[in-house]
């Protein structure tokens, strides 16, 4: 339905807020039990997106497929670590630039949890913190698993930063999360010694110690290639509590994450203390007093939502994995308990066997997927043609930023994404800011990215993961 041309034209003069050319050409509406432009209660329902698809089981990559993405990943993306590469020593020169890289020193005023500016002081006890004078000319590179989920931080502190005195959600000092399972290196440790720097295939950051048990290279890279395994396939799922083995009880397990099964644990020899029967037998990994790595087995209920395999890559998984997450509160860099907008799709495709750099500044270019980058070149005209023409799965990028289209309804792509907040046109032409901070559904194309720019308009790149 198109606006009448006086009415396109009053709107256009009126908000100081730009129009997209989309919502000039649609009567947008922000229905009340929302308060987001272009979205009612029913979209909120997967099984809504998946009813507009013509074929929702269609394997668009097999098991086959995405093994081989996963290797051209390894092969060409530079933000992959590969730790079986590492074998041997690492060296000074090696390892200082991974912390350089990241622990850079603040330049601009930070502000605590409470709004009360960071002290100089403080900064310079945190960059202190890393010792960087203290990293050996050679060292033996040590491996080890992840025990819990941990966070990966800028600097080897627990003190969240801030960029304004207000803001509670983006702390300049988190840059990702670990989880149980996940392989690293140890290669730094920090002034105080609670705290490593650890490289793991997808990122190199500060970890609590504690968090890690350190194993031989087999034990820690032969963990993930177990087999047979279950992999989690709800937004999460939890062990059950047993006292006689802490570190794996209530242990939580986010979307994706493997763990090998122990099929030929001995009928009614109890697990912790309880028979098995009701749950699935799970080796996890564990860290001794001194450190160093064990396994246990743990119990894994069959009522929390895990396979024996990797959720095939078809459309309805797509949507019906994003959905899991509708609603949970935006975790800058996998705080809150959480996850933000890269981790978010991530871990949606990580349930399907696909691997994704962590980050949107390497997702958005990585060579191992099929690409569609967007330049100064490219007008709106071509914009929307692209936008308009999206498939489900695909990861639209605009700066900091990613979103995973869900369908087109009337020709309009949705996307579900996890966001801080959304701005588009209100109905007087004045921008509205939903501060939905959590993972939202909404079209893209009346989304505003700025008072003259819209998401369209900043796209940078489409990955598609698919042939």
């Amino acid at each position: 339905m198109r606006l009448p041309l006086t009415l396109a034209l009053a709107l256009c003069l009126a908000g100081t807020a730009l129009q997209p050319l989309a919502a000039r050409e649609r009567a947008w509406t922000i229905p009340a039990s929302t308060g987001v432009i272009g979205v009612d209660d029913a979209q909120l329902d997967p099984a809504f997106w998946v009813k507009q698809l013509a074929d929702p089981d269609r394997v668009v990559l097999d098991a086959d497929a995405i093994a081989a993405q996963n290797a051209r990943l390894h092969q060409l993306d530079k933000s992959i670590h590969d730790l079986a590469a590492l074998q041997g020593a690492l060296d000074r020169t090696q390892v200082s630039g991974w912390i350089e890289a990241l622990s850079r020193r603040p330049t601009k005023p930070l502000f605590d949890e409470h709004g009360k500016p960071v002290a100089k002081a403080t900064i310079d006890g945190v960059v202190d913190s890393i010792n960087l004078a203290a990293v050996p000319e050679r060292q033996d590179t040590r491996y080890g698993l992840v025990v819990h989920r941990a966070e990966l931080r800028t600097f080897p502190t627990s003190l969240r930063a801030f960029s304004s005195d207000d803001d509670h959600d983006i702390d300049r000092f988190q840059e990702s999360a670990l989880f149980p399972g996940d392989p690293v290196v140890v290669a730094h440790e920090s002034r105080d010694g609670q705290w490593w720097f650890v490289v793991s295939p997808r990122y190199a950051a500060w970890v609590e110690k504690r968090h890690v048990a350190i194993g031989s290279q087999e034990q820690v890279l032969g963990y993930g290639r177990k087999t047979p395994y279950r992999v989690v396939t709800g937004a999460r799922a939890t062990t059950v509590f047993t006292p006689e083995e802490p570190g794996v009880s209530e242990l939580q397990l986010d979307m994706g994450v493997r763990v090998p099964v122990l099929a030929d644990w001995p009928l009614g020899k109890p697990v912790n203390g309880q028979h098995g029967y009701t749950s699935h037998v799970i080796e996890l990994p564990v860290r001794n007093d001194d450190g160093s790595l064990r396994f246990a087995p743990a119990l894994l209920p069959r009522r929390e939502p895990s396979q024996d395999h990797y959720l095939p890559l078809s459309q309805r998984n797509l949507i019906e994995q994003g959905f899991r997450f509708l609603g949970e509160r935006y975790g800058w860099g996998h705080s809150y308990n959480g996850r933000d907008c890269s981790g978010f799709v991530s871990e949606i495709y990580r349930s399907m066997g696909v691997e994704l750099p962590r980050n949107t500044s390497d997702q958005a270019v990585s060579p191992a997927l099929n690409r569609i980058a967007l330049g100064e070149q490219d007008g709106r005209e071509r914009r929307l043609q692209i936008a308009h023409e999206l498939q489900v799965g695909d990861l639209v990028y605009i700066p900091g930023h990613v979103m995973m289209v869900i369908g087109q309804l009337d020709g309009e792509p949705y996307v579900i994404h996890d966001t801080t907040g959304l701005s588009f046109a209100g109905a007087d032409g004045k921008t509205v800011r939903a501060k939905t901070n959590g993972v939202t559904v909404s079209p893209l194309t009346p989304l505003l990215f700025n008072g003259k720019q819209t998401y369209v308009d900043r796209m940078t790149n489409i990955q598609r993961i698919r042939p």
